[in-house]
């Protein structure tokens, strides 16, 4: 066996209730006056609130910062930091989606003070610690709680990743119940976002391991065998928890086993087009499926194993298993369902290989060609 290591969160905690007692967490890590970053949807919706005012009743003072968007900027992750330090707070809670999440760890490395988000983007270049952390989200999706990477809008239509093992939190929090208002679209989107990370981290080239293919194989068995249950009974707890584990599986895999090529072409499409992560993802996901068989046969196989019914165990029935739940989720299919125009594909191929982050993970090598060839086949419903 080759040498490998493995990292996670020093403690993760699951159970209905938790998110509305956050208090004890808050002691361990030593923070007294956090920070709340979530997004104004979740303000309006009242799900806040109710965290806020138990924090508050057990004397703990909370400033709250709501303006997190999706694909969030390096303008906003300046406006969380200034909340941070003009509320004189000790410590960062996030609560919502992986934009949340991944705002909340940059905000914890630069309210320490020794480094600016210039100097952070790519692995490994994060110096220094970090103010305490505990993230809880929303979504069944991201499994940004249990990774040490952050995304980040660096420009009109750029993103940036920071990854390092200071971004882990000290604490992952999975209250399912948060998840229960979750959309039909969303749920899809995210589910679907949560299965290609359990995917491309058990497919990854360089850092392929045991203990993240266990986790990959758990995390697509319990996704993929709730995931028409939540759609249909979005108020099944059960359901929903096992969504959220199997995030979270995907996530701690993934965050030890790079995700790779569907990841690398799916970001262009938000930046240009501002798509949901979760949604260029299941656009891409097919395309990239099938140009990766001739080296993964054998891996995808014992992914379609992992799938509920009679799903024949071998690449094209995973393919075909994933065409159906997109189809059937009432996703778009295609990039031009989703409006884009085939003019773009030679600039979105352009981007994408800015991602080489990601595309040195992938197992068949991807170059400016491949990718074009991959957003027609994207745009066109063809593998």
């Amino acid at each position: 066996m080759s040498s490998f290591s493995f990292y996670t969160v020093p403690e993760i905690v699951v159970g209905a209730g938790f998110a509305h007692d956050l208090a004890p967490f808050c002691a361990k890590v030593g923070m007294r006056r956090p920070l709340l970053i979530t997004d104004r949807g979740l303000m309006d919706l009242g799900m806040i609130t109710p965290v806020v005012n138990a924090l508050v009743a057990q004397g703990y003072e909370v400033t709250t910062f709501d303006g997190v968007t999706a694909d969030p900027s390096e303008a906003v992750v300046s406006a969380g930091l200034n909340s941070y330090l003009v509320g004189r707070c000790d410590g960062l809670i996030a609560v919502g989606g992986g934009s949340s999440m991944d705002v909340a760890k940059v905000v914890a490395v630069l309210a320490a003070g020794q480094q600016a988000l210039a100097q952070m983007y790519g692995v490994d270049q994060v110096e220094g610690s970090r103010r305490p952390l505990i993230l809880v989200p929303t979504t069944a999706g991201t499994g940004s709680e249990v990774t040490p990477v952050a995304v980040i809008t660096t420009g009109e239509t750029t993103k940036a990743g920071v990854s390092s093992r200071v971004l882990l939190p000290d604490v992952a929090v999975l209250d399912a119940a948060l998840t229960l208002r979750l959309p039909r679209a969303a749920t899809a989107m995210t589910g679907i976002d949560a299965m290609v990370h359990a995917v491309e981290a058990y497919t990854s080239r360089l850092k392929k391991n045991p203990i993240s293919d266990m986790l990959a194989l758990r995390a697509l068995r319990l996704l993929s065998h709730n995931i028409r249950r939540v759609f249909d009974a979005p108020d099944d707890v059960a359901a929903r928890e096992a969504m959220l584990l199997g995030s979270m599986f995907a996530g701690q895999a993934f965050a030890n086993a790079p995700v790779a090529a569907v990841h690398a072409l799916a970001y262009p499409l938000g930046g240009h087009f501002h798509l949901p992560h979760g949604l260029s993802n299941s656009l891409m996901l097919p395309a990239v499926l099938g140009f990766n068989t001739a080296a993964c046969a054998q891996l995808y196989a014992e992914l379609a194993r992992e799938l509920p019914g009679e799903v024949q165990p071998s690449a094209e029935g995973l393919i075909t298993w994933f065409e159906d739940l997109i189809r059937d989720s009432g996703l778009p299919t295609t990039l031009e369902q989703a409006g884009i125009g085939e003019e773009s594909l030679a600039m979105l191929a352009h981007d994408a290989m800015q991602q080489q982050r990601l595309l040195v993970n992938n197992p068949v090598p991807v170059d400016e060609a491949a990718a074009t060839a991959l957003y027609q086949h994207a745009w066109a419903g063809t593998r």
